[in-house]
C-alpha cells in the first residue's frame, strides 16, 4: 500500500485526501479552507464536485484505495490550494496506475504542474507494485502534453474515446 503522507516539493505541500478532507471539499470552499488551514480560492478545480464525490466513494468502499486518489497541492509561499491531482485508483494487477493533475489558472505557466506531476510519479514508484504510470490527454499539443514530455512520458497510443473523441495515451515505465 502506498504511504499516505504529505509530499513536500520546492513550492508545494501535497496533501493526500482522506475521506474527511474530501467531505470538507464536497461541503464547499469554506469547509475545506477550515479543514486544511489554507486559503481556498473560489475557483481552484475544473474537475468539479463529481470527481471529489467519486474519490470519496472509492475511499469509503475499500481501505486498499487509500493514497490512490485525490491529492491537494498547496502553494507553500501563499498557503493556498492551487488545484488537484492524484491517481485513478490503486495499481492494476499488471502494476499500472494512472495520474491526473490540474493547476488553477492564476498559478499556471510557473512549472507547478510539472512539480506536482513529478511528485506524484515519485510517490507512486515508491510502491513496489507499480511498474508503469499512464496518463491521457487530448490529442493535441497542449500544456499537459508538455508536462508529460518533460516528465519523460512517451506517447504510446491514440484512442478514439466515445465521450472525448481522439485522446493520447502516455506511459512512463519504472527504471
Amino acid at each position: 500500500m502506498i504511504i499516505e503522507m504529505t509530499v513536500e516539493t520546492r513550492n508545494l505541500r501535497i496533501i493526500p485526501c482522506t475521506p474527511e478532507i474530501l467531505e470538507a471539499a464536497i461541503a464547499g470552499n469554506k469547509s475545506l479552507a477550515k479543514k486544511l488551514g489554507v486559503t481556498v480560492p473560489e475557483i481552484w478545480t475544473e474537475f468539479g464536485i463529481g470527481a471529489l464525490q467519486y474519490a470519496f466513494d472509492k475511499l469509503s468502499e475499500d481501505e486498499d484505495e487509500r493514497g490512490w486518489w485525490t491529492y491537494f497541492p498547496i502553494h507553500k509561499q501563499d498557503n493556498k490550494l492551487i488545484g488537484s491531482g492524484g491517481y485513478k485508483g490503486k495499481p492494476t494487477a499488471g502494476g499500472t496506475v494512472e495520474i491526473g493533475y490540474e493547476i488553477a489558472t492564476d498559478y499556471r505557466n510557473r512549472g507547478l504542474a510539472k512539480e506536482l506531476a513529478v511528485a506524484l510519479i515519485e510517490n507512486a514508484f515508491k510502491d513496489k507494485r507499480v511498474k508503469s504510470i499512464i496518463a491521457h490527454t487530448l490529442a493535441e499539443e497542449n500544456p499537459s502534453t508538455r508536462v508529460l514530455t518533460k516528465s519523460n512520458f512517451e506517447k504510446v497510443e491514440v484512442i478514439n474515446d466515445p465521450d472525448d473523441g481522439l485522446i493520447w495515451k502516455w506511459e512512463l515505465k519504472k527504471q
